[in-house]
């Protein structure tokens, strides 16, 4: 049996990238476990200083929320902002068709993770950040995106030599 959980939490936990918790709220009361909830968090675009993403998604609760075993809903959505100076690596400025993936973390014990790609739009000089969740079999199309437009940033007075 401690097999099997340890296995449980390798699997719950592999490949899941740290966001910082903003906050929650609750949406739904459950009489064992906790709420269902709506949950904030943020992080930094990793490949470009400058940029951070805040998500609100869908968090199930109940017994199988606490045990790690529930699954939540396709139901995200994102506000990516310019809070520093940017400056886009060559790997970004030739940009993919398909996009950068930015984030991921896992909805599901196993088969549905909720996503978040990056493209560069060279045309409006705008970083766009799509967020969607995807199964092993079928996805959803519910989606959200986010653009940033690529500003000069001046440094605040105080920070001025």
């Amino acid at each position: 049996m401690r097999k099997i959980g340890t296995l449980l939490l390798g699997v719950s936990l592999s490949g899941a990238l740290i966001a910082d918790e903003i906050g929650t709220v609750s949406t739904r009361f459950q009489w064992l476990g906790p709420n269902d909830k709506i949950l904030v968090e943020a992080f930094d675009d990793p490949e470009i200083p400058g940029v951070a993403c805040y998500l609100s998604r869908a968090k199930t609760g109940g017994i199988s929320g606490a045990v790690g075993v529930a699954e939540d809903t396709s139901d995200a959505s994102i506000a990516c902002r310019q809070v520093g100076r940017i400056a886009l690596p060559d790997a970004v400025l030739s940009g993919k068709a398909d996009g950068d993936e930015v984030f991921k973390k896992r909805t599901s014990l196993v088969f549905k993770t909720l996503q978040v790609v990056r493209f560069y739009d060279p045309k409006r000089n705008v970083l766009v950040y799509l967020t969607f969740s995807d199964r092993v079999i079928e996805g959803s199309p519910k989606n959200s995106i986010s653009v940033v437009p690529i500003l000069p940033w001046a440094l605040p007075a105080a920070e001025k030599p």
